[in-house]
């Protein structure tokens, strides 16, 4: 993996090529929330991502939004068959059945989790006692795939009832939500955490 260079920023490698992957590079990725909201928009859409490029799921977010009511958990809950057959026919977002019904799913288990924790942000970062965890990889190096973090968090997620959260999809979504900062020793956001 290599650094990209835009003016004086320099950037983790995958977010190359892209106007919209350089700005959530820049904005978003690796930088810790602790927005209930955010954390549950992300957790849908790194599930979408299954199988398909991120750059896939976030050129769609937009869409996403409108179709899911602004990712209101409150309201997705309360989704009916009809509203997910809707879904189905929105070219607008991955139009797969195990993936649509699983943002009523995971809207339950993240309604749940946040009324035994309090906030489903005191949940999560619990399991890293309230700090990131901030690696420092090389450019060079390979980003892991999943971790052991990963593993344990997404074996608890799936006895909760979240669906979609297999360790490689847990472990993008640490990235994404700031849980583990995975920029790289070059990269200018590297220390934001």
């Amino acid at each position: 993996m290599s650094a990209a260079t835009a003016g004086t920023v320099t950037r983790c490698a995958w977010a190359e090529g892209s106007e919209l992957m350089a700005d959530y590079h820049d904005t978003e990725w690796g930088v810790p929330s602790h927005d209930d909201a955010y954390l549950f928009e992300l957790l849908l859409l790194e599930g979408a991502q299954a199988g398909l490029s991120w750059s896939t799921v976030l050129n769609k977010r937009e869409n996403y939004r409108k179709a899911l009511d602004g990712f209101d958990y409150g309201k997705i809950v309360r989704y009916e068959q009809p509203k997910l057959d809707d879904l189905m026919t929105d070219a607008g977002i991955v139009r797969n059945r195990l993936k649509v019904a699983s943002t009523v799913k995971n809207a339950r288990a993240f309604i749940a989790t946040r009324e035994e924790f309090g906030s489903f942000d005191s949940y999560l970062w619990q399991w890293v006692d309230g700090k990131p965890v901030v690696n420092r990889p090389r450019p060079t190096d390979p980003l892991p795939a999943r971790t052991d973090l990963s593993d344990r968090l997404s074996k608890d997620l799936k006895r909760r009832g979240f669906t979609f959260v297999g360790t490689t999809i847990t472990y993008a979504y640490l990235q994404a939500v700031g849980v583990v900062n995975d920029h790289t020793t070059t990269c200018t956001a590297q220390g934001r955490s």
